[in-house]
């Protein structure tokens, strides 16, 4: 009947209002048009990201995770100036994070890396001692103060206090220079997924403390599309434990 008609016209029209409703609620939920931005350390995520995201999706699939691969420096700027809604990163310092929320999820080795061909690459492990008269590579200090705070704290009870030769912006060169003899450097044991066969990590003795891996965000309450990406974040470190 025509009134029939008219009834369904009308039910269709709401509903399509409703599911406009719906996707407007989520944006304004998620920020950036349904869009998550998430910054990264590529080296310490290797393995944390892929089953995050994977979980993430099917959960909430019409929400697109935007990664961003920045420094430290630049993920808690991007944090605190609301570019980015959560940070994946090695906790960073004390003072970095005033006014942010950090929570650890993994712990990642420290490891010596050389190059296939150097005289320790057979060696089970290396004493630190030695280790500190080696010529070493490192990440940027001003984009990465953590690295270095890590790294006097690891040679403050050796003799000898190495030095850093080199700064790189990344692992990706970071590796390229210890591939090609320019020193060793202190990484995570997460780094073997990136350099794989191009480089030998070694663990050193006595065992430093490992590096902490975990999520940083600003506020009290993080928007609900990042509270659930933190919690797929989680089920994945607990996963990969069992």
């Amino acid at each position: 009947t025509e009134a029939g008609r008219v009834f369904l016209v009308e039910a269709i029209a709401v509903l399509q209002r409703a599911d406009e409703a719906v996707k407007k609620a989520r944006a304004v939920l998620v920020g950036g048009g349904g869009e998550l931005h998430v910054g990264y350390a590529p080296s310490p995520t290797v393995r944390l990201l892929p089953p995050t995201l994977r979980a993430f999706q099917t959960e909430l699939p019409q929400v697109r995770v935007k990664l961003h691969d920045l420094s430290t420096e630049e993920m808690i700027a991007g944090l605190r100036e609301g570019r980015l809604q959560l940070a994946i990163l090695v906790k960073p310092l004390k003072a970095m994070l005033r006014g942010l929320r950090f929570e650890a999820l993994e712990r990642d080795a420290l490891r010596l890396a050389v190059p296939p061909g150097h005289p320790w690459a057979r060696q089970r492990s290396v004493p630190l001692a030695q280790a500190a008269k080696e010529r070493f590579v490192g990440l940027t200090r001003g984009d990465y103060p953590e690295y270095y705070e890590t790294f006097d704290e690891l040679f403050a009870a050796t003799k000898v206090r190495p030095r850093v030769v080199e700064e790189h912006d990344g692992a990706t060169s970071l590796i390229a220079a210890v591939e090609a003899g320019g020193g060793v450097a202190l990484v995570s044991q997460s780094l073997a997924c990136t350099a794989g066969e191009r480089l030998k990590l070694l663990p050193l003795t006595p065992a430093p403390a490992p590096l902490i891996v975990g999520a940083a965000w600003a506020g009290e309450i993080l928007p609900p599309a990042a509270d659930l990406f933190l919690r797929c974040a989680r089920a994945a470190v607990a996963g990969g434990r069992e």
